[in-house]
């Protein structure tokens, strides 16, 4: 924290001691591909984040500076002028959530001096964007005293992401980011926004995550066909049934009414959207228990559904979780995020933690060609002001 205020003096040539705030990323415990459906997912928020340090100004003027893109220099703009701008590249995270703040009525006046650190790792899925914009919400609201609801920040960075910046996510990330709980998971009906935390007591185990460096080349365009997919599922199912979503149905109301669903490819996918939204319901029970080798055979069966039913795992993420699967010492392991690359994640004993690494990293090298990386992830608190250095 010592070197980050005396960055910031010097990059804002300040004599002032700005105010700083943290903001995580996050991953997804369980409950892939279960938001779209009306289903739920299972995030915590991590260790792993951004960093913001911020003055308010005299004049209306904004100045953003990332340690992490020093190649960008300081990106200026005007309170009166906050529409998005290529050029401003990572800048239009914060100048979106400063943009729609103001657009709510909350009075920002004054410009401000803004530095940023992030150390969420490149590439990792941990949603970077989503920690910007709440590391910057949370500044905002401190630095000119005003009063918002956090889960109306929450919307607001989500609106961000689908308006300004034009990705069409849901709230997940910036919900788990936004309210964060220190050793716990946070159970999210993404339709309804209700939630439940759920104690996650790792005892003698760490959450390790596994990158492939494989990139998510294919995520997108299967994204949106799966989507089909169970909309086609659910609207077959309907000729029947009345529901609004494939969350709406059990895993024993699913196999009645299945053979509704004409297409075999169409029905795999309703299978892995109802079964996986049963999991994050079990998985809530098993931590509450404190039952965590239940929860991992929860995570296991739930990357069987996402390979077998789903079909959006891909070599990579198979062989780094086959590979986690077979070490000693693995409570569960499954692939996380959109899939086709990306990330996987493994509860892993801590005396175990070394030789798991070792293993899979040449278990994947020899199979895939190329190492994979590994982190190691403690479940923090969601956005907030760090007091003295500690968050």
């Amino acid at each position: 924290m010592t070197n980050l205020i005396r960055k910031f003096q010097e990059i804002f040539n300040s004599d002032e001691t700005p105010r700083t705030f943290f903001a995580p990323g996050r991953i997804n415990l369980i409950g892939e591909h279960t938001d779209y459906n009306g289903g739920h997912v299972f995030p915590a928020s991590v260790s792993f984040g951004t960093y913001a340090l911020g003055i308010r100004r005299k004049d209306t003027v904004l100045r953003f500076y990332s340690m992490n893109f020093p190649e960008t220099g300081m990106i200026e703009c005007d309170l009166a002028d906050l529409s998005y701008d290529a050029e401003h590249d990572w800048a239009n995270y914060p100048k979106g959530i400063i943009k729609y703040i103001t657009a709510q009525g909350h009075n920002i006046d004054h410009g401000a001096d803004i530095l940023y650190y992030g150390d969420i790792p490149n590439g990792a899925g941990l949603s970077s964007s989503a920690s910007i914009e709440m590391a910057t919400g949370v500044l905002l609201e401190y630095l000119y005293e005003l009063a918002i609801d956090r889960i109306d920040m929450i919307r607001l960075g989500q609106q961000v992401e689908n308006e300004y910046m034009g990705v069409n996510s849901g709230i997940m990330d910036q919900f788990a980011v936004g309210m964060g709980k220190k050793n716990h998971a946070i159970l999210l009906d993404c339709q309804t926004l209700n939630y439940h935390y759920a104690p996650i007591e790792l005892h003698h185990h760490s959450i390790i995550i596994m990158n492939t460096n494989k990139q998510r080349t294919l995520a997108e365009s299967k994204y949106n066909e799966r989507r089909q997919q169970c909309e086609q599922a659910l609207s077959d199912l309907n000729s029947e049934l009345s529901i609004e979503s494939l969350g709406d149905l059990s895993n024993e109301e699913f196999i009645r009414h299945k053979h509704l669903i004409k297409n075999e490819e169409d029905r795999k996918r309703a299978k892995h959207a109802v079964s996986e939204n049963v999991r994050t319901l079990e998985a809530l029970e098993k931590l509450q228990d404190g039952d965590l080798n239940g929860f991992g055979r929860l995570m296991n069966a739930s990357h069987g559904s996402l390979k077998n039913d789903y079909e959006v795992t891909g070599i990579e993420l198979d062989t780094i979780v086959e590979a986690a699967w077979e070490q000693d010492g693995v409570i569960g392991a499954r692939m996380t995020g959109a899939g086709f690359g990306g990330c996987a994640i493994a509860i892993v004993e801590q005396e175990s933690i070394d030789s798991f690494k070792t293993n899979v990293n040449e278990i994947y090298s020899k199979s895939i060609g190329y190492e994979p990386t590994f982190y190691t992830a403690a479940i923090g608190d969601g956005a907030k002001e760090i007091t003295k250095g500690v968050r």
